[in-house]
């Protein structure tokens, strides 16, 4: 019998959607208000995810929504950097 292998689920901060961990992206913000993309999902401090799409970028920068996530101000190089690198 083979065992089933779970697939870790974590909720988009935009859409509220529930996805598989691999197709999100991970922010995260230290203590000292550090943010960063963390691509390996293991980096230290707060973490939020969010779809990797330029739409959902977008709205999370007009909404606020990882600012209010993380509880830091993230600053637009980050998005910028999302969505120079965004797949779509």
């Amino acid at each position: 019998m083979s065992k089933i292998k779970k697939i870790p689920l974590r909720t988009c901060v935009v859409t509220k959607e529930v996805l598989p961990k691999k197709e999100l992206i991970r922010i995260a913000a230290t203590k000292e208000g550090k943010v960063s993309i963390d691509f390996i999902g293991k980096a230290p401090g707060r973490g939020a995810y969010m779809k990797f799409t330029k739409e959902v970028i977008l709205q999370a920068q007009k909404t606020k929504a990882l600012d209010k996530k993380l509880e830091v101000q993230v600053p637009n190089e980050i998005y910028e950097e999302l969505l120079k690198i965004a797949n779509d």
